[in-house]
């Protein structure tokens, strides 16, 4: 008798090996016992297709860390796979993931990984393992329905690097009821917003017109959406291009917005400071990542809670174009020595079901499938979904230069934007110079 059996496939969070037994040539004297016993073994050994393996994930302290993790028991029940976790603050995962991988370790056999702060390192490194012929052979994953976006971030050169677990865009915040008393509409483009900045900026009152992060490096990520709705971006191919016509317009905007209509010490504000004083009912916009939301809404950190509005980034001269990316994503070892055990892993945690699943808990997946389910929405707001939906359709996959030394790009960006902040009225030979240190820093990493 010939045993035949078919590759495991992952179908939701079930994952299934069919075993057939295949009728051979052999006696008839062959007893239905014997038979019945090798099916036996065979669906047995079918139902854990990697029973005692054991598998090594490195995780974030995220929402999303903690939403996988009462879950593994159904997947490690699935698969026989055991999971051994470990999870760290974002600098710590960082830190170790670059001492291992440096060292040529063979473990974590998958983490939790930034695609635009080390995802290019990492893969220039050969630390990661290409995820493609993984993700596109079996049609029951449906890789397509995964955002475009969202994928754009977790590719470098062509390879998939990383699947995609959080996604985020940025969008406007805005105080509905002062948007209401003064009779101005929900702006839609840049122009629109500097003007309901301009008219709702009353600073004898403590009322400011916007609030964005202000500081060098920060600033970045959120004057993007600027730069693309300008039809501009960090670079174009190996060449930088933040000196652009486009670029210092958008550049200008957002530095004019923070320097004339901010409140004091915008300079120095990231995210936690832009937020706490929009929170206070200080200051009628707010640019900034949806996935903040929650620091505008909650009544136990705002004080205008049900006053905030959400609306898509305002369009520019290439319209609306926010940034649209993986703010997380998972990635394989390139030296795992358990890889398809690893794959195993990946599959299950970024599946619909389980997506689904995560997502109900707050945490922004990259599957359209989900998110056009209504039970897909209930971890966000009402108001928020429609926005994210529409965010992650014209949405761009980088908030960032794309290059490997991504902290030197950032504070040569920042510049352009800091020196418009404190008073420089010409702002091109800023850019130019910026353009030209963003430039130094392209082609160094070309030999890293």
């Amino acid at each position: 008798m010939k045993k035949s059996f078919t590759p495991w496939i992952g179908a939701g969070t079930t994952f299934v090996m069919a075993a057939t037994l295949l009728a051979g040539c052999g006696s008839a004297t062959n007893t239905t016992q014997e038979t019945s016993k090798a099916g036996g073994a065979a669906a047995t050994a079918a139902a854990k297709p990697f029973a005692g393996k054991t598998i090594s994930l490195v995780t974030a302290n995220h929402p999303w860390a903690d939403a996988i993790k009462p879950l593994l028991p159904d997947f490690e029940k699935e698969t026989g796979i055991k999971v051994n976790v470990e999870s760290f603050f974002e600098d710590q995962l960082t830190q170790k993931l670059t001492v291992q991988f440096t060292s040529g370790s063979a473990t974590p056999d998958v983490f939790m990984y930034r695609p635009l702060q080390e995802g290019k390192l990492f893969f220039k490194n050969g630390w990661v393992q290409p995820l493609d012929d993984y993700a596109k052979k079996d049609p029951n994953y449906d890789f397509k329905d995964f955002s475009p976006s969202a994928i754009g971030s977790t590719t470098v050169d062509a390879k998939l690097a990383g699947i995609p677990i959080i996604t985020e865009q940025e969008i406007l915040y805005y105080r509905k009821d002062l948007l209401e008393k003064a009779g101005i509409a929900v702006p839609k483009t840049l122009d629109e917003l500097q003007a309901a900045v301009k008219k709702l900026h009353d600073p004898k009152n403590e009322m400011y017109g916007f609030v964005a992060r202000g500081q060098r490096s920060p600033l970045v990520t959120q004057v993007s959406s600027f730069l693309y709705s300008e039809g501009a971006d960090f670079t174009n191919g190996d060449k930088a291009t933040i000196n652009t016509p486009e670029a210092v317009k958008a550049f200008t905007t957002y530095g004019t917005l923070l320097k004339d209509y901010a409140p004091p010490g915008v300079l120095n504000m990231s995210w936690p400071q832009a937020f706490g004083i929009f929170a206070q009912g200080k200051v009628a916009f707010l640019t900034d990542a949806n996935s903040l939301y929650n620091n505008a809404i909650d009544p136990a950190k705002s004080q205008v809670a049900d006053k905030v509005g959400f609306a898509v980034f305002p369009g520019g001269k290439a319209g609306s174009k926010p940034y649209s990316i993986t703010s997380w994503g998972l990635a394989m070892n390139a030296k795992s020595g358990n890889k398809d055990a690893t794959w195993a892993f990946i599959q299950w945690a970024t599946s619909k079901d389980v997506v689904l699943k995560t997502q109900q808990k707050g945490n922004p997946g990259a599957r359209a499938s989900v998110w056009d389910k209504p039970e897909g929405t209930t971890g966000f707001p009402a108001a928020l979904v429609p926005i994210i939906k529409e965010s992650a359709k014209t949405g761009v996959d980088h908030d960032r230069p794309t290059v490997i030394s991504v902290g030197e790009a950032r504070d040569a960006v920042g510049e352009i934007v800091q020196k418009l902040m404190t008073g420089e009225t010409n702002i091109q030979p800023v850019a130019d110079k910026a353009n030209q240190a963003l430039q130094s820093i392209m082609d160094k990493d070309k030999t890293k």
